[in-house]
């Protein structure tokens, strides 16, 4: 599907998309968008104070029709000299996948309008909860599938906003393919392989290169799973460096933990073995086979990024350090915390960097507590 400032086609073969709902190409592969046209700093809507101040780079949404919460421009933290922390777990829903619902949802909206059915989502808890908001805030019904075990005040909050939950035994593979599934009326929407939600995380890019100055810090911080995050915030750093407004691409790590680390492992060429059981405390982190693997890979060794891995001990150390300090997130937010602080106990970081962690998610949603 080809625009004058926009198109989505195939991120392998190259076919276009038929239109704003397909999710996967006729190949089988997966779709992306690509914007046309250069970032321009006088097409930002200044007097907008949240994600919808970049709406003219986000062409395939009508402004009048944008479904918001108030999504966007989350604080940007020093925590010491040279070290930010961007506060994304502060977006509406308490994590950062609340951009790429807005994006999502405001762009099916006009298609949707009138729907009898529902949408359809499969998460480990915060994009469901996320998807859920953004569909009762547009007035639609949705249906979020997730792990048999998943977090209790996740899946809570996804009911809170009216949405249906089911719950699927089995690997993150089976509930996603449950989603999937056709049923009349289902309209899947699923964050991992809808290009527009990825796109919607375009966002987080502008806003750090706007928010540091257009002089972004040295080293990018993020945890990584599914890649929505990771795949959403190197796209929208190449289009800030194509169009002319930074100098080079910071160094993006994608951290994992021990048990789901696929990426680390496909990144330095090594085998990866997945648990037979993911019990990381980390449980918004658990795609042993995430679609958009190969993805990650090309984009990390395209813009000179890499991954790091690590333990529950470092994972769990982090959190509590991050509460300890004022900055309550959950597990999985903090193992972008704990990756830092790993590469700087080992000499691969320096405190003289300027190094940005990404915080993704609230502890209020966790069961775990700091000790």
């Amino acid at each position: 599907m080809r625009r004058m400032e926009y198109a989505i086609e195939c991120s392998r073969c190259g076919r276009e998309a038929r239109g704003l709902l397909d999710f996967r190409c006729q190949c089988g592969s997966p779709l992306r968008v690509k914007p046309l046209s250069g970032f321009r700093r006088e097409r930002i809507a200044a007097k907008e104070r949240g994600l919808w101040r970049y709406s003219s780079f986000f062409p395939y949404v009508n402004e009048r029709e944008a479904v918001t919460l108030g999504e966007g421009w989350t604080p940007l933290v020093e925590l010491s000299d040279g070290l930010f922390l961007k506060l994304d777990h502060l977006n509406p829903t308490g994590s950062f996948k609340d951009r790429g619902s807005a994006v999502l949802i405001s762009a099916l909206m006009p298609l949707l309008r009138g729907s009898v059915g529902y949408v359809s989502e499969d998460s480990s808890g915060n994009a469901g909860a996320s998807i859920a908001a953004y569909a009762a805030r547009a007035g639609l019904r949705a249906r979020i599938y997730v792990p048999e075990g998943a977090s209790g005040r996740k899946v809570e909050q996804a009911r809170a906003y009216g949405a249906e939950v089911i719950r699927v035994s089995g690997s993150r593979e089976r509930i996603a393919s449950e989603a999937q599934r056709p049923e009349p009326g289902k309209i899947y929407i699923g964050h991992i392989l809808h290009p527009l939600f990825r796109d919607g995380i375009r966002s987080l890019a502008y806003e750090l290169a706007e928010q540091f100055g257009w002089e972004l810090p040295d080293t990018i911080y993020l945890p990584t799973s599914a890649g929505t995050l990771l795949l959403g915030v190197l796209d929208g750093l190449r289009h800030l460096e194509e169009s002319g407004i930074i100098d080079g691409l910071p160094e993006v790590v994608a951290c994992q933990t021990e048990q789901v680390s696929p990426l680390y492992h496909l990144l330095k060429g090594l085998k990866y073995v997945p648990p037979s059981k993911v019990d990381s405390i980390a449980d918004a982190l658990i795609g042993t086979s995430p679609p958009l693997l190969d993805l990650m890979a090309e984009g990390l060794r395209g813009s000179g990024g890499d991954a790091e891995v690590v333990s529950e001990e470092q994972i769990f150390e982090a959190f509590s350090e991050l509460a300890k300090r004022g900055f309550f997130v959950e597990p999985s937010s903090a193992v972008a915390y704990a990756a830092y602080k790993k590469r700087l106990e080992s000499g691969r970081a320096s405190r003289g960097e300027r190094t940005l962690i990404i915080l993704t998610g609230s502890g209020l949603k966790s069961e775990l507590r700091p000790r």
